[in-house]
């Protein structure tokens, strides 16, 4: 991990504004297509959930604003690889939060969401024992279809993890398009950045393998 220079970064002013806001977050929510990331993960046998949740944290890892973090004493981390926690159900409806270390390769980010789940499913705990706020959090929400969304605030106006939450597929003109909400600090995060990961999100859904 390293530390933004913010005395000569291009958005000094910017990251200065919002953080006089009390609510310095914003949130968009737009649609994705994942019909050729479905029928991989049908005809591979694997969860479609893990399949679009790593390709996330792949474009994700690819935008670099959303690995700042703001810290104490006005500080700006730059983590180098940003993970997921992400909320794993349980069969009573309830459900805990998950720490899924990110790889690069589809396998090993598959067996790292494995393992967290058997954890989560195997215990009442709300919260895994590993944490860093080198992380996203998200949530799926496969019952709803949603047009906006707004995530719990802490009050925290520094809080600056991304929030992310998948909404239901619904199909239109024969193509599967998944709601994505995106919730971030604008501080260090403008809309230019989000519309980078939502491209490089969308191009991963498209990859064929």
């Amino acid at each position: 991990m390293k530390y933004l220079d913010i005395e000569n970064w291009k958005r000094k002013q910017h990251f200065e504004h919002f953080r006089t806001l009390a609510d310095p977050t914003f949130g968009i929510v737009a649609d994705v297509e994942v019909s050729t990331a479905y029928q991989l993960a049908k005809e591979k046998e694997e969860s479609f959930f893990v399949k679009y949740l790593h390709a996330c944290m792949k474009a994700i890892n690819a935008v670099e604003s959303f690995k700042y973090r703001i810290e104490e004493d006005n500080k700006v981390a730059i983590y180098e690889v940003i993970n997921a926690s992400a909320t794993i159900a349980r069969s009573d409806n309830t459900f805990g939060f998950s720490y899924i270390e990110f790889s690069e390769s589809f396998e090993e980010f598959n067996l790292n969401f494995s393992n967290e789940k058997d954890r989560i499913l195997n215990s009442k705990d709300l919260f895994p024992s590993k944490y860093s706020p080198g992380c996203i959090h998200c949530s799926a929400l496969p019952w709803i279809s949603f047009s906006s969304h707004k995530e719990p605030f802490s009050g925290d106006k520094d809080a600056s993890v991304p929030q992310l939450a998948f909404g239901k597929i619904k199909k239109e003109n024969g193509k599967m398009l998944m709601p994505i909400a995106v919730n971030v600090n604008h501080a260090l995060i403008d809309g230019y950045d989000v519309g980078q990961f939502f491209e490089k999100f969308q191009a991963e859904l498209d990859k064929i393998n």
